[in-house]
């Protein structure tokens, strides 16, 4: 995207020396997702897909981020952002001008892909492209099929309000009946076709309900005039408070019931609508009681989910050459031809790395878990999970053949709290103790605890990992995986789990680096062994891959590494607070950002070079709310056949040339200079 003007301006608030601002690096993130709508190296079809993904990521800001900050401008007005110095309220006058040339770009990107589509064979209709024999097709369409699940009411004396929900489409018009004026709402019900395809015709001609409301949405209010309409969305704040007060007797299942049922009527964030020229913006500006520069306009849509299946009207062979080729992950010979997963782990280390590696065996060793007769107990933290489960299914046999299990499930996932309580109650039923996380503490940790008798002897099998417990991003995350019998570490996670089950952090494990307490200050340790090494002449080194890089603390380190002369490499997929590059004081600090094809996610800290390397894998970022605020974990990789994958799974990022952004000392993202070669990381994984 080309850099406008309200970027500019904003980027020189946002940057101050070698900081950079969370929120402004966020929409940086996002910017570069947007970038592979328009990335020819993607097919067609997947680059429509990324134009959605952009779409729904900018909806989560509002309702989090923006929604936080809002939070933050009334509670605490003058508390300062600790890296730039911005109070939230100038944050959030700071971010919605850049979000303004955000819209203008997925404006862009949408005309480019729709133009491309129709080539493809697929036309996506607007209400005046119709032909007078389409329009009456639709028109029909609409009366018989649409109308009967409109929602729809006018304002007056005793319909004074409407309370409109959380993204949802409306159209409102301005009427007029036997010279008084009034306002109409309407709604189409969700169950309602998003496409409508015409018929006739070799090309796949579809028209949006979106269009569909703006042509014939008026036949519903039958004797009225309709002199103005408008189609409008908006987004509600969905930063909820889960704190709860220790003093007074609760079910934490019902308090969060309770809390997401008040989403829904949390304020309003962002007002989107099709036509910014129209008067009834602003009565519903006032309406709503939201400032105008909370307000921005898209005329065709407000989302773009529907780009994800435009494919599904192309003949399937034409879809499938506009698509990734099919990958589906790799299980080992050696896994797949054990007798015994579970001998075969108290034997040897098992690494996974999705989506190049089936969850396929940890799903399996869980079922064969389950029918053991050694093994006595299984506990395991659970954040999101997959629509249909098998590790719940996994887990409920093995309670239901006598196994103790004992399952830690995050109720206060972000959006995914509805889940995670139906599961919840799944697995309580089928006899396994829950513990809804710990108090003002989300436990993130990934980690699997079996318990074995073997004979007289006990023995572990510890699951440790960078990514959920999730059969269906594990094909889309890339995420890092060790199945260990280590003694140590078998004997940490049992403590782990003791610990959690009475609310107790402050505890030293033998091997694991454990959040709050542990995790970070473990981490700035090797930076300082670093920084003593570079000191006395030697060579420090640092290599860490991560989602997001907040936590000042750690910035500051990282910057005194550099200062001392380690030489740093960080793979960065989102938010970056660190400016790199900045002579004198991160002149040895490279930044990259790599979007593409899966979804980065594993979380890698490596330190020293190869005679004295150490490495962590990770379930946290090196966020203030990852490393201060969360149950976190790091475990060491101490099988060196094992570290040697990780390492030169990162060296492979750190060459790629295609997928790559560099963060400049300016702030700015820019493509990887390519040399030799074009080089995606991803696909040459893929590739094996």
């Amino acid at each position: 995207m080309k850099e406008g003007i309200a970027i500019a301006k904003a980027k020189k608030r946002f940057v101050r020396g070698i900081y950079m601002n969370r929120e402004y690096s966020w929409l940086l993130f996002n910017e570069r997702v947007l970038d592979q709508a328009s990335d020819l190296t993607n097919p067609l079809l997947e680059r429509c897909k990324f134009l959605s993904i952009f779409c729904s990521n900018l909806d989560e800001f509002f309702m989090v981020r923006v929604g936080s900050l809002y939070n933050d401008s009334l509670a605490a007005p003058t508390a300062c952002d600790n890296k730039t110095g911005l109070t939230a309220a100038k944050q959030l006058a700071a971010i919605m001008p850049v979000v303004g040339e955000l819209y203008k770009a997925r404006a862009a990107a949408y005309a480019t892909l729709r133009r491309e589509l129709s080539k493809a064979g697929v036309r996506i209709m607007r209400a005046d492209d119709l032909t007078p024999r389409q329009s009456e097709e639709c028109r029909n369409y609409f009366i018989g099929r649409v109308m009967p699940l409109l929602s729809l009411m006018v304002l007056d004396a005793k319909h004074p309000l409407v309370q409109f929900e959380n993204r949802k489409n409306y159209m409102i018009y301005e009427l007029e009946r036997n010279g008084r004026r009034m306002i109409g709402i309407l709604y189409v019900n969700p169950a309602v076709d998003r496409m409508y395809r015409l018929s006739g015709g070799k090309k796949a001609k579809i028209v949006p309900i979106e269009e569909l409301l703006r042509a014939f949405g008026h036949l519903a209010f039958s004797g009225y005039a309709v002199k103005n309409k408008m189609m409008l969305r908006v987004t509600r704040n969905a930063d909820l408070d889960t704190s709860i007060d220790s003093d007074v007797e609760h079910d934490f299942s019902e308090i969060m019931k309770r809390k997401i049922e008040t989403r829904a009527r949390l304020g309003v964030v962002r007002l989107e609508v099709d036509d910014p020229a129209s008067p009834l913006r602003e009565f519903v500006l006032k309406l709503l009681k939201i400032d105008p520069a909370y307000c921005f306009s898209d005329e065709r849509f407000f989302d773009y989910k529907f780009m994800f299946s435009v494919g599904n009207y192309l003949p399937a062979e034409t879809a499938n050459a506009l698509r990734y080729p099919p990958f589906k992950g790799a299980v080992a010979a050696e896994l797949e031809e054990a007798p015994s997963l579970v001998d075969y782990a108290l034997q040897n280390n098992i690494f996974l790395s999705y989506p190049y590696d089936s969850m396929q065996p940890v799903v399996d060793l869980l079922e064969e878990c389950a029918k053991d007769k050694r093994v006595l107990s299984i506990k395991i933290t659970i954040y999101r999970l997959a629509n249909h489960s098998r590790i719940v299914d996994a887990l409920c046999k093995a309670c239901e053949r006598g196994k103790q299990v004992t399952v830690v499930i995050e109720l206060c996932a972000r959006f995914d709290e509805e889940s995670n309580l139906h599961y919840a109650q799944m697995l309580q039923d089928a006899g396994c103790t829950i513990i809804y996380g710990m108090e003002n503490y989300k436990v993130h940790s990934k980690i699997i605890s079996v318990v074995l008798k073997d004979g007289e002897t006990i023995r572990y099998i510890t699951h440790l990992g960078t990514g959920n417990y999730n059969e269906s991003t594990s094909k889309q995350y890339t995420d890092l995986n060790i199945i260990t019998a280590d003694e140590a570490i078998g004997e940490d996670a049992v403590a782990f789990f003791r610990n959690i089950a009475i609310c107790n952090i402050d505890y030293k494990y033998q091997k694991l680096l454990v959040a709050p307490e542990t995790l970070k200050p473990g981490l700035i340790a090797q930076i300082d062994r670093e920084i003593e090494k570079a000191k006395k002449g030697g060579e420090g080194r640092i290599l860490a891959k991560m989602n997001s890089l907040t936590d000042k603390q750690i910035i500051d380190k990282l910057v005194e590494a550099s200062c001392a002369g380690v030489k740093t490499e960080l793979i960065v997929r989102g938010i970056c607070c660190l400016i790199p590059g900045i002579a004198g004081k991160t002149e040895n600090i490279r930044v990259i950002s790599i979007v593409g094809r899966f979804l980065e996610h594993s979380r890698v800290y490596c330190f020293g070079g190869e005679e004295d390397r150490r490495m962590y894998i990770s379930s946290a970022d090196l966020m203030t709310r990852n490393t201060d605020k969360r149950v976190e974990i790091a475990a060491p990789v101490e099988d060196k056949d094992i570290e040697k994958k990780i390492y030169a799974f990162l060296q492979a990022l750190l060459s790629d040339n295609v997928k790559a952004r560099k963060l400049c000392a300016d702030g700015v993202y820019r493509r990887v200079e390519t040399l030799g070669a074009a080089f995606n990381a991803q696909e040459s994984f893929i590739k094996g």
